[in-house]
């Protein structure tokens, strides 16, 4: 990783992040509220000081699953009469868990909620004195033009307009920050993708993932409480975007990828695909198979995370 001089003097400390908040330094405590976590209430670099990874979803029972799923494909055994534990029990905001140097935490639905949650892991990660972190985002997604069960990474983030930009308000102001995803790693991705044989399984596709405000009209349904375009307008609309690049729709890839591009910090977009919007606007797959849809992205994800963690330990 790269350095940055938060105390704005000739001393210069590595961080995991650039572009970190000057005024961080000053701070005597720092209580992060929807963690119930602190930087003085806990000794964070005794319990995060190794993270390397860490890996975010919309839900907290899939980030639990996906925390049991990588205890296994490493061989951690947990002493009998312990558990793996929410370390965010406290709140019920978020779910946090942490298996060796992997951290998974729920990011809600929505930027908005996303932004909140990686606002405050940064600024602990960053306490602890983490370095060379690998993030990723693992959700479900509605596809365009690719069938359900697709696993999707993403190359770029765009806004409702396909513009590549995650744009926000501070003071008044409009600040932009760029999104795209880190093609190395991408390509790392899809490389395991093919020596694991998934395709013989299920697609691997990668594309542009446009990142709505909300779930029905941001997203171009006609199954929501307003709706003032026809059918017609709605598919014209998904096939011009797929014209463009965009193989799916989701709600948080903006605020991911503007952040952590902002922060320098190396960082992937996996999602699977429920739907192909070209179809439906609703699911009409089996809850069943929705389960194992979801647990797509933990194969290719665990298995990246699995050998860089062999190739530390040598």
């Amino acid at each position: 990783m790269g350095h940055y001089d938060a105390l704005n003097n000739n001393s210069v400390k590595k961080y995991a992040f650039h572009n970190l908040n000057k005024h961080l330094h000053s701070f005597e405590e720092d209580f992060f509220y929807h963690l119930y976590l602190g930087k003085n209430q806990n000794d964070l670099k005794a319990m995060f000081g190794d993270v390397k990874f860490v890996c975010m979803g919309g839900t907290s029972k899939r980030m639990q699953k996906f925390a049991h799923y990588m205890k296994d494909l490493l061989g951690y055994r947990i002493p009998t009469g312990l558990t793996l534990n929410d370390i965010t029990k406290l709140t019920d905001r978020y779910s946090m868990y942490k298996v060796g140097p992997i951290l998974f935490a729920n990011h809600g639905i929505g930027c908005p909620s996303l932004s909140i949650l990686l606002n405050e892991i940064m600024k602990l990660l960053h306490y602890a004195g983490c370095e060379d972190l690998t993030f990723f985002r693992i959700g479900t997604c509605g596809g365009i033009g690719v069938e359900p069960g697709t696993v999707i990474f993403t190359e770029e983030a765009v806004d409702g307009l396909l513009r590549p930009e995650y744009r926000q308000y501070v003071l008044g102001k409009e600040k932009i920050r760029e999104t795209q995803c880190d093609r190395e790693l991408i390509k790392e991705l899809l490389e395991i993708s093919q020596e694991m044989k998934v395709g013989q399984k299920f697609n691997v596709v990668t594309g542009k993932t446009m990142c709505a405000h909300d779930f029905y009209e941001g997203q171009s349904r006609i199954d929501g409480v307003f709706c003032d375009y026809t059918q017609e307008e709605k598919l014209e609309f998904l096939k011009q975007c797929n014209e463009k690049g965009v193989v799916n729709m989701e709600m948080e890839s903006l605020c991911f990828a503007g952040m952590l591009n902002f922060a320098k910090t190396r960082f992937g977009i996996v999602c699977v695909a429920l739907l192909n919007r070209l179809e439906n606007d609703q699911i009409t797959v089996s809850n069943d198979m929705i389960m194992e849809f979801q647990e797509r992205p933990f194969e290719i994800i665990g298995e990246y995370i699995r050998r860089r963690i062999v190739e530390n330990e040598k």
